[in-house]
């Protein structure tokens, strides 16, 4: 008898070898699954935005920011386990998630600027502010705060201002 592939003959070897290759094929299809689960909300809040139906695209990017709230939750009860490349991968989806989301929001204000709604426009740019707190999140910030400052160039002033 022949020794290779001794570590298939005992049946709990190989019950646990087929069991890892399971788990990491479900693991990889839940990240895909997450993966295209966040682009079709990508697709839909911009067929939202073309259709003008502006209440369905915040939906929309809400429902992004929860993917990225909950992916965060399994990142850190993950990141417990220490070492598993699981963690790297989600942490990423998690990042590539909210820049995501805030990207969003951006091109949100924009389109309510060039729809003459400033007011919803500077709400929409200074929830990105409020909610993009990280540090790896301040271009999204400064992004938000210039555009701000420009719709003072491009909108009217208030009846209150004393300009």
């Amino acid at each position: 008898m022949k020794n290779s592939g001794h570590y298939f003959q005992h049946p709990t070897v190989g019950l646990i070898v087929v069991f890892f290759l399971i788990v990491s094929g479900c693991a990889q299809d839940s990240y895909q699954r997450r993966a295209d689960v966040m682009k079709n909300h990508v697709e839909t809040f911009y067929q939202h935005l073309k259709a003008n139906r502006v209440g369905a695209a915040v939906h929309e990017n809400e429902q992004i920011e929860a993917m990225a709230d909950q992916m965060a939750d399994t990142v850190r009860k993950q990141g417990q386990l220490q070492g598993t490349s699981q963690v790297g991968r989600e942490f990423a989806l998690m990042k590539t998630t909210r820049e995501t989301a805030a990207q969003n929001w951006i091109a949100l204000g924009q389109y309510l600027a060039i729809k003459q709604q400033p007011e919803r426009a500077r709400a929409t740019y200074q929830r990105v502010i409020d909610t993009y707190t990280d540090p790896t999140e301040y271009a999204y910030r400064e992004q938000a705060a210039r555009a701000l400052k420009d719709l003072e160039i491009v909108s009217e002033p208030s009846p209150d201002s004393t300009r």
